[in-house]
């Protein structure tokens, strides 16, 4: 007899953690089940630290392949294929290197009688709102129906995601142009004509000087800012990677000026639309806050939403919840407290979810509407002062020579 972990929710949505002995993971997912238990997951107990370390290096998959998987695998059952069937013919046709072995790995748990959820689960490379809406739909008997609100907001969430990355490129293009612009003038430009003045033994304005100054000691010491510059780079990303790194790292992206609120609201917007869709699938409260937690990509969201499950299986609102981490908008609070107070919580996240996202692309707009003109001043500015500088001198000769 083996000792599994196991994390199950009760019939009134609280979630305990217990260690059980049986003769193998399905034995004592059914045992859990009988007994009326939302089994959650269930881990060999040596094997949870190994899981845990392998979880931290799991690699990811493509979420718009697999968005196309999930199409195509509800549109097989709902042709009335059983589900390891619909396996059989998804995973010998998937050509995706990352997505494909995982897939048949999956189809092989399931044909040894392991459950379809546990089954992704297992692949530690799924997202957890997948897996969670999966248990949900085998619970609840209408897979192929959870599976297509799960669809709807994979395809609403890549949708936001990729307008946020589109409106961002023609600044990062204009800032890598005027980075590139600015050490071509100093570390080329500047220095050749230094070398010019030099052998022209010209005198020199004080404004020529400056910048002749500035463009000799860039050029000597280039080398050794351009490392410097990898090499505190690398040690910032190592430390983003650690939990305290990223928390702090959230903490500065959260009192950014203009670009922080927006942070905050988008990352809203996406935990409302996470915690709808596990809600309209079934999933208890306190595990949908869990996994929706689990699913934001910030540390310091991720504490904010552990304090706030923790509060509310000790029997407070969830808005009110909410209110105590003073990050949440006053306006998200206020709307999920009307959603609590008649009964529509899932679709009053929803709700949150299209306001917010709506709300971050105005935004957005509106501040690279403002950035992109200051950054071509600055172009403007800067190149018009090395302009001045450099042929300054060459106007007082040409005036000496009359």
């Amino acid at each position: 007899m083996a000792e599994f972990v196991l994390k199950y929710a009760d019939t009134s949505g609280e979630i305990h953690q217990q260690i059980a002995q049986a003769g193998s993971e399905n034995e004592a997912r059914e045992r859990f089940t009988r007994q009326g238990f939302l089994v959650y997951s269930i881990k060999q107990r040596g094997a949870v630290a190994g899981l845990a370390k392998a979880g931290a290096r799991k690699r990811k998959i493509n979420l718009d392949t697999f968005l196309i998987f999930n199409q195509q695998f509800v549109t097989l059952i709902r042709a009335g294929l059983p589900i390891l069937k619909a396996l059989d013919l998804l995973a010998d046709r998937l050509t995706d290197a990352k997505l494909g072995p995982q897939v048949q790995a999956v189809r092989d748990e399931v044909k040894r009688g392991s459950m379809l959820s546990e089954s992704f689960r297992m692949q530690n490379v799924f997202p957890k709102i997948f897996v969670t809406t999966v248990m949900a739909g085998e619970k609840s008997g209408s897979l192929p129906d959870v599976l297509d609100r799960y669809i709807i907001y994979q395809k609403l969430s890549l949708s936001v995601r990729r307008k946020v990355v589109v409106s961002l490129i023609y600044p990062c293009v204009l800032v890598v142009l005027t980075v590139a612009l600015v050490l071509f003038l100093i570390t080329y430009v500047v220095p050749n004509f230094a070398e010019l003045y030099n052998s022209m033994q010209a005198k020199l304005p004080a404004i020529t000087v400056m910048l002749i100054a500035v463009g000799t000691s860039a050029k000597s010491y280039i080398g050794f800012v351009f490392a410097a510059i990898v090499i505190g780079g690398g040690g910032l990303w190592l430390w983003v990677r650690t939990p305290k790194g990223q928390e702090k790292f959230d903490y500065v992206k959260l009192n950014l000026p203009l670009f922080g609120e927006i942070w905050v609201k988008f990352q809203v917007s996406q935990f409302a639309r996470v915690l709808s869709t596990l809600l309209i699938g079934g999933i208890p409260l306190v595990t949908a806050l869990e996994t929706a937690a689990d699913s934001l990509g910030t540390a310091l969201l991720r504490k904010t939403l552990e304090r706030t499950g923790r509060m509310v299986r000790e029997g407070q609102s969830l808005s009110a919840s909410l209110a105590s981490s003073r990050v949440f908008p006053p306006l998200a609070i206020d709307m999920i407290e009307v959603g609590e107070s008649t009964g529509a919580l899932p679709a009053m996240l929803n709700s949150v979810a299209e306001f917010y996202e709506d709300d971050v692309s105005t935004r957005m707009a509106a501040v690279l509407s403002l950035i992109e003109p200051v950054i071509m001043i600055f172009m403007g500015i800067f190149v018009a002062f090395v302009l001045i500088a450099l042929y300054l001198p060459i106007f007082s000769l040409a005036d000496t020579i009359h």
